[in-house]
């Protein structure tokens, strides 16, 4: 069985340490997170946008009133808490319990793709950000809020390799040393805007080296 033939999972314990752990901690990570989400996501503005790992919901505040989001989450213990969140905010909500790598659109049929805190996790981002590519419309925008690799040799940098196995292991895949630039660079966008930003504030070291922006097709 491949990743792109698996179905949604449940890591059981892990799944729903995440599901809690992203839900209790919701306002705190987006406080964090807001200056990079505010860049990321301003104009946001069409009234279906697909979501790569929407998780509980973190990024529904951003989205325009009324939206229809097109939820791409694989991980069953997020689900109940999305739908929660969506109803709430007045989204309608497909939810599409799948992997990133084989988006269920057809070529060019969304405006807007976002995501946050998830090209770290996926297993293979090229594929990912391809599918990205294939479903946009000519003119159509990815918006991204990721954590990367700190520079090389750097205190952070050394943190984040030490971590890697224990870090992956309970964050689900997290990858805390992923150039997730390079892949954004070279996925085939027209124009590329990565804006790298220190959170402040934040307690999270190993992850504290981020970007954000946009790629438009």
């Amino acid at each position: 069985m491949t990743d792109l033939d698996s179905p949604p999972f449940d890591h059981a314990v892990r799944g729903r340490f995440n599901a809690w752990f992203f839900s209790a901690l919701d306002r705190y990570i987006d406080r964090v997170a807001r200056p990079l989400k505010r860049i990321a996501f301003d104009g946001l503005d069409a009234a279906r946008v697909v979501e790569i790992g929407p998780g509980v919901g973190a990024n529904l505040r951003y989205l325009p009133a009324a939206a229809e989001l097109i939820a791409i989450e694989p991980n069953l213990r997020m689900h109940a808490p999305l739908r929660r969140r969506c109803a709430d905010a007045g989204i309608t909500l497909t939810l599409v319990p799948g992997y990133a790598d084989r988006l269920p659109l057809p070529d060019r049929s969304v405006d807007e793709v976002i995501c946050s805190l998830v090209l770290c996790t996926v297993p293979d981002p090229d594929a990912v950000l391809a599918e990205a590519t294939r479903v946009l419309r000519p003119g159509g925008r990815f918006r991204f809020v990721e954590h990367v690799a700190a520079p090389s040799g750097s205190p952070r940098a050394q943190a984040q390799q030490a971590l890697h196995k224990p870090w992956a292991w309970l964050f689900e895949g997290c990858d805390l040393h992923r150039d997730t630039a390079s892949a954004i660079e070279r996925a085939g966008f027209t124009r590329t805007t990565i804006v790298p930003m220190r959170p402040r504030g934040s307690i999270f070291y190993p992850v504290n080296t981020m970007i954000c922006g946009t790629a438009e097709l």
